[in-house]
């Protein structure tokens, strides 16, 4: 039990916090950190519109975009939409980087199809291969299309989302991507003073990488995202495209829910949960998913699992994807959900 006091001077120093937090609240940036927060909790349970306008082109992959898909999206109770784009495919590669027209309508179509219907939707750099490989040979072409993006979406509502780049990796690392966060918000800042953007950590957006973040202090209307893909031999078990060890050897890997592969989960989830909590900014999981060759009961079990862990740490969430064959929730052929998976990543709303 406290003394006297003791219990005095914690009624002191709660006064003085609680006027510091009332003096805090009154600058301008606190009307910013409401909005990102606000965002986040608009974006809700969402899911990814992949490998369509990420492609080299659409339809390369399996999946052109149909108006029905965003109906489909919306009747079944998703709050959002996340939208991978290639950009880097579709403009020129010398200055002054000019982006195609007709896939700039493109995607203002798949854009205006999501807020038509009240759905926010968030519009990515997706698989510019080329940033990776040589950051400083990209990125005037970079923050140009980004320039070009910032400024013809500038009257756009709020529920359209920047995200400047996803999963950055390779040679562009920890140091050179928080600098090119600096300065591509600079550019879009320019244009959107109160859009809120989107940004993940180097090393792909994993969780764990969330500790070598930094984002400008004076900037809160920006919403941290992660991706979960972990265990890898469980989620890609099968998957032609890794290299990162063998997937044909994975395949039979099951997830069953055990309090060990539980806790496997939310110890990473608690990783960035915290980071999230000591830096007061709202966090979104990007993209999680498991791959088609697992058995359909361990896939429902595990998306449930980590879409329920997200949502109790306050974080919004986007399936990886609608309905591409590999992850896909929705069978393009067949014109029918996954129910289980659907039910997953839905689960309790």
């Amino acid at each position: 039990m406290l003394k006297t006091v003791g219990l005095s001077v914690v009624i002191v120093l709660a006064l003085v916090t609680r006027t510091t937090f009332c003096l805090a609240s009154e600058e301008p940036n606190a009307a910013d950190q409401d909005k990102a927060v606000r965002m986040n909790k608009l974006l809700g349970r969402g899911v990814n519109l992949g490998n369509a306008l990420d492609g080299p082109t659409e339809g390369a992959w399996g999946v052109t975009l149909k108006e029905e898909y965003f109906q489909l999206i919306k009747d079944a109770g998703f709050n959002s939409i996340r939208l991978p784009v290639r950009w880097s495919a579709h403009a020129l590669k010398k200055t002054p980087y000019t982006i195609d027209q007709s896939f700039l309508k493109r995607v203002d179509w798949a854009v205006n199809c999501a807020l038509s219907r009240d759905l926010p939707i968030i519009v990515n750099v997706h698989h510019y291969n080329e940033l990776n490989a040589d950051p400083a040979g990209h990125k005037q072409r970079f923050l140009a299309l980004w320039k070009q993006l910032a400024e013809h979406y500038k009257d756009y509502p709020d529920q359209l989302l920047f995200e400047p780049l996803n999963e950055p990796h390779g040679e562009l690392n920890e140091q050179q991507w928080n600098q090119l966060i600096k300065e591509v918000l600079a550019v879009i800042r320019e244009s959107n003073p109160d859009r809120t953007v989107i940004f993940g950590p180097a090393n792909l957006n994993a969780i764990p990488q969330i500790k070598s973040l930094e984002l400008p202090e004076d900037d809160r209307n920006i919403i941290v995202t992660v991706h979960h893909y972990f265990p890898m031999e469980f989620t890609h078990q099968g998957a032609t495209w890794i290299t990162d060890g063998d997937s044909k050897a994975w395949l039979g890997t099951t997830w069953t829910g055990t309090d060990e592969e539980k806790k496997a989960m939310t110890d990473i989830f608690d990783i960035g949960a915290s980071w999230a909590k000591v830096h007061n900014r709202p966090m979104n999981l990007g993209e999680f998913g498991a791959y088609k060759k697992a058995d359909m009961d361990s896939r429902a079990r595990w998306t449930k699992f980590i879409a329920d862990t997200a949502v109790q740490r306050g974080m919004s969430l986007h399936y990886w994807e609608f309905c591409a064959p590999e992850f896909g929730l929705y069978e393009q052929r067949g014109k029918f959900f996954h129910e289980f998976l659907l039910k997953a990543v839905l689960a309790d709303k």
